[in-house]
């Protein structure tokens, strides 16, 4: 049997911007990217703890040390820039692998995103 878990989390990250006009994602600051071990293209889900809304997405990388996180693309009518979001990703995994399985979780400043 095979179960979804819990790989990554990025706790707690302020918005610092949304573009409509951008074909899709969103765009993390490599460094929170690094840190909870999601890669470009990983489809991300997108807890937004100011208006409850969530969405899934993939990611793409942003600068690295700048805080970014911003929704590009039809996501970014679902957050308004200084909401608070949850990222989360998922594995697939043996039962048996999965209860011994660590995810990677992050907390960075509420008030940059850069990591402390």
């Amino acid at each position: 049997m095979q179960i979804e878990v819990v790989k990554s989390k990025i706790h707690r990250v302020k918005v610092t911007g949304a573009d409509l006009d951008y074909i899709g994602s969103i765009t993390i600051d490599e460094d929170l990217m690094d840190a909870a071990n999601i890669i470009q293209g990983e489809k991300v889900q997108i807890v937004n703890n100011n208006n409850g809304e969530r969405l899934e997405t993939y990611a793409i990388p942003g600068q690295r040390g700048s805080g970014e996180i911003t929704l590009n693309g039809a996501a970014s009518r679902k957050v308004a820039v200084g909401d608070i979001l949850i990222l989360i990703t998922y594995a697939r995994m043996d039962l048996e692998e999965a209860k011994k399985f660590n995810p990677s979780l992050v907390f960075p400043n509420e008030e940059n995103n850069l990591l402390n």
